[in-house]
């Protein structure tokens, strides 16, 4: 009883064997079988590496946070102005503007090669255009320097080489000659205004600034406000002269991830292949909010950029400051990246369709290859008998 049971048992078999004896082995089914095999550990190690890595989701909704600063992380070499002609500003739509906003800035002077000729040094804001720094061990001459025809009143003095170059800067006068001015004589003007052609500069840092759209820019010149407008003073040069051309190798608004668009600029070129060229860059902030597996959260933002450039030399009518001006301005959206593991049970199954899959494609190639090869051999041998 228990043997016939076993009997019917057995015609549940879907896999019949056959003998030993009836079994046939090609070279074409083995090359067949070594393809397959191959393929499959390709596929099996394509599916790990994607169970390994964490399946990111996205979410988008309306951006209600507030309270956070924006950090503007850049680093940008100007390969043919110096970095004493160099200045950075910043300012947002509330008004709020940060004139040489560089306390968390950096400069390093570079030849124009682009290697670097000191140590980078960190930038102190100015308190006022006019202040005197001395030394205490200097005698203190109490004297009134001369304004070369600038001064306002028979009382105003210029003692120093800034001095003049602010009483000329408020009377809207070219500045003469600096070896020409004694205050000037004895500063470090005169060299650096003959170098400020002949080196470059790389600037880097960060700055954080109110969450609001606003604009930062880096051009040559002293910037100084006059009735509420934000202008720059490049004497004794002309703007003209001063080749704008750029490297940005870093643009970001927050921490870096892989897996977003938080730094598209990088890399990025701005040639000025005429006279002097205004470079303008509008962004398009996304804030971003990106949560890791283990719980971890990091808000950042994502950008996009449309680039435009003009030239703004004495021989075209277009107007403004050669430099690179960076406008951007956020979006009232967020973008929300979750990171989730996989399902095993779905690692499971494809790897079991893998197996299966690439098992029957080869069974059903090797089986045609057998028919066809057997047909072409019969063929031929019944033209060799007749």
């Amino acid at each position: 009883m228990s043997s016939q049971l076993i009997d019917k048992f057995k015609q549940l078999d879907a896999y019949a064997k056959t003998l030993e004896d009836f079994r046939i082995k090609t070279a074409t089914g083995a090359a067949i079988t070594v393809t397959g095999a191959f393929i499959m550990i390709l596929l099996f190690l394509s599916e790990l590496h994607t169970y390994m890595s964490p399946n990111i989701s996205e979410e988008l909704f309306v951006d209600t946070s507030r309270g956070h600063k924006l950090r503007i992380n850049f680093d940008i070499i100007v390969p043919t102005i110096s970095c004493n002609y160099l200045v950075l500003d910043a300012m947002d739509s509330s008004g709020e503007q940060h004139l040489q906003m560089d306390h968390n800035i950096h400069k390093r002077r570079l030849d124009l090669d682009g290697n670097p000729i000191e140590e980078p040094k960190k930038e102190e804001i100015a308190l006022s255009s006019t202040t005197v720094k001395q030394n205490s061990s200097e005698i203190v001459k109490v004297t009134c320097g001369s304004c070369y025809g600038a001064a306002f009143n028979e009382s105003q003095c210029c003692n120093t080489c800034e001095d003049v170059k602010e009483a000329y800067r408020l009377r809207r006068w070219a500045l003469p000659d600096l070896t020409t001015i004694e205050q000037c004589k004895d500063d470090e003007s005169i060299e650096k205004t003959n170098s400020a052609l002949k080196e470059g500069c790389q600037i880097y840092g960060y700055m954080e600034v109110n969450r609001v759209g606003g604009s930062f820019h880096i051009a040559p010149g002293k910037s100084f406000t006059i009735n509420h407008v934000h202008v720059h003073d490049v004497q004794p040069y002309s703007s003209s002269v001063f080749n704008t051309t750029h490297i940005i190798r870093h643009l970001s608004f927050g921490t870096n991830i892989k897996s977003a668009n938080t730094a598209p600029l990088d890399g990025a070129i701005g040639l000025a292949k005429e006279g002097a060229v205004m470079f303008q860059y509008y962004l398009k902030i996304v804030p971003t909010m990106y949560i890791k597996l283990d719980k971890t959260v990091l808000y950042t933002n994502q950008f996009s950029v449309t680039r435009h450039q003009k030239s703004v030399s004495s021989n075209h009518a277009e107007s403004g400051m050669p430099g690179a001006f960076f406008s951007y301005e956020l979006s009232p959206l967020m973008v929300k990246y979750t990171e989730k593991e996989r399902s095993i049970g779905h690692v499971a199954t494809n790897i079991c369709a893998i197996i299966g899959g690439v098992f029957t494609v080869a069974g059903i190639l090797d089986t045609l290859l057998y028919h066809s090869l057997n047909a072409f051999q019969n063929k031929i041998l019944l033209g060799k008998t007749g």
